[in-house]
């Protein structure tokens, strides 16, 4: 049942009446502040389950479905584990992306829970390669996939979900929330398993414990499904079914209208993703292998960045709204290439504290960059081509960025034996980025929602298929 009062217009969707206050001013209030809830939650939850099955993996996945004398199932392990989750994210981007234009925001991120979740809790209760045999791995990397579908496709979803029920002028503290999801994900996540590998003996965890993580899953998909089921589609989506504005081939729209929003938006993810892999993936392998350090010393002070960044994360999207959000991007991404070149010489000693105290100041950069960086890409995007447009620049800037950046980084160092080709790697993912800064709009939000709206193509009200 709708909790609309009797005496609200029906019309009171559009974005400009979002921005007065009138006697459904409370209503709005709570509606924003359970789609902030919903977004960095529904946010968390899955990146707690794509989190758990690396986490998994590392630590019981290979001798359960991958054992090492067969052949085939230790070639489906390394693609499962460095290929399929991020392959899989731009399909998800492009499918899921496309229906929030056409289908509704809210929707979308319905489907992409439950096929997030799905996917985890069937990870939790597949049988053993000693009791299926090759079947168990395939299941396994079929899930893996799904689960990156699910990924790829919620991020755009959830950034517009919070944002566009916020004010348009406090757009960076709105599209923050999905931001925060990733870190309290991975922190989730990582508990859990601690928790279980506390309590459990080796032989308990690598039996069944394991799976305990899994199928807890589904208690946190459910309770994100009851929190997302209780909304309202946005008031912009609300506005384009309204002024029949909804596209109806937003792909093809989005690369043909908007090629320089894409790319800027693809371009201004590439640092901070080489940043975040640098400072969270791969100082654990420098630490342990190039300094000596144990692998929980240098989890420790990931864990201590990431904890930080949960909280600094909104604040930083709140201090792009008063300040430039440009200007504040460009010159995060600066200190993003300039830290490396202070945090190696700085590390170099194998100590414990100025190791933490130089990714802590990484991972404060990096909230500086992807705390706004949700309202950013929205905002070069019209209205009713940002979900489409956002969700293809995400996962396509993914591929290049934080996808290959682990591996580049080993080969430099492989190669060259020195912190220096990494420091400049670095350097220059945050130049392409400063470029994307370049290339991108500084709109007026007061104003961009209607007018883009008011300018996007109208359908025919009889037009109710899409295309591509």
């Amino acid at each position: 049942m709708s909790d609309t009062p009797k005496d609200a217009p029906e019309d009171a969707t559009n974005p400009e009446d979002a921005r007065k206050d009138g006697p459904d001013a409370p209503r709005r209030r709570s509606g924003v502040r359970r789609a902030f809830v919903a977004s960095l939650t529904g946010t968390a939850l899955e990146w707690y389950d794509f989190a758990v099955y690396s986490a998994a993996a590392a630590l019981v996945f290979g001798d359960l479905f991958f054992p090492s004398e067969d052949p085939l199932t230790g070639t489906l392990l390394a693609f499962s584990t460095y290929a399929v989750g991020y392959v899989s994210r731009p399909l998800g981007g492009f499918v899921f992306g496309r229906l929030g234009d056409v289908i509704g925001r809210k929707k979308v991120l319905i489907a992409t829970l439950v096929l997030i979740g799905a996917a985890t809790f069937l990870i939790g209760v597949l049988p053993a390669y000693s009791t299926a045999g090759v079947a168990a791995p395939i299941a396994l990397v079929v899930l893996r996939f799904a689960q990156g579908v699910g990924v790829g496709g919620e991020w755009g979803g959830a950034v517009l979900l919070s944002s566009e029920f916020g004010d348009p002028r406090r757009r960076g503290f709105y599209a923050s929330a999905a931001q925060v999801g990733p870190p309290a994900g991975n922190l989730l996540a990582n508990g859990v398993l601690a928790a279980l590998g506390a309590t459990l003996t080796e032989a308990q965890f690598e039996s069944w414990g394991w799976r305990v993580a899994f199928l807890f899953s589904g208690v946190l998909v459910g309770f994100g499904l009851w929190i997302r089921a209780k909304l309202e589609e946005t008031p912009v989506f609300k506005a384009m079914e309204a002024e029949r504005s909804r596209p109806q081939a937003p792909v093809r729209e989005v690369f043909t209208t908007q090629p320089r929003a894409l790319l800027a938006a693809i371009l201004c993810r590439v640092g901070p993703d080489v940043l975040y892999a640098m400072f969270t993936v791969f100082v654990l392998t420098y630490a342990t292998e190039e300094l000596g350090m144990s692998r929980g010393s240098a989890l420790a002070a990931v864990l201590i960045g990431s904890s930080v960044q949960v909280f600094l994360m909104p604040l930083a999207g709140a201090l792009s709204d008063r300040v430039n959000r440009r200007l504040l991007y460009g010159g995060a991404s600066v200190a993003a290439g300039v830290w490396p070149f202070v945090f190696f010489p700085m590390a170099g000693g194998g100590t414990w504290l100025p190791l933490a105290a130089g990714v802590v100041v990484a991972l404060v950069i990096h909230c500086l960059l992807y705390g706004p960086q949700a309202a950013f890409i929205t905002e070069q995007f019209a209205p009713h081509l940002r979900s489409t447009g956002s969700s293809l620049a995400y996962t396509l800037a993914g591929i290049i960025g934080g996808a290959v950046a682990p591996l580049l980084f080993t080969s430099l160092l492989s190669a060259y034996g020195t912190w220096a080709p990494l420091a400049g790697y670095i350097a220059l993912a945050s130049a392409v980025s400063l470029v994307g800064v370049w290339l991108g709009r500084d709109p007026d939000a007061a104003l961009d929602e209607d007018a883009a709206l008011a300018a996007a193509p109208k359908a025919p009200r009889t037009a109710d298929t899409t295309r591509i």
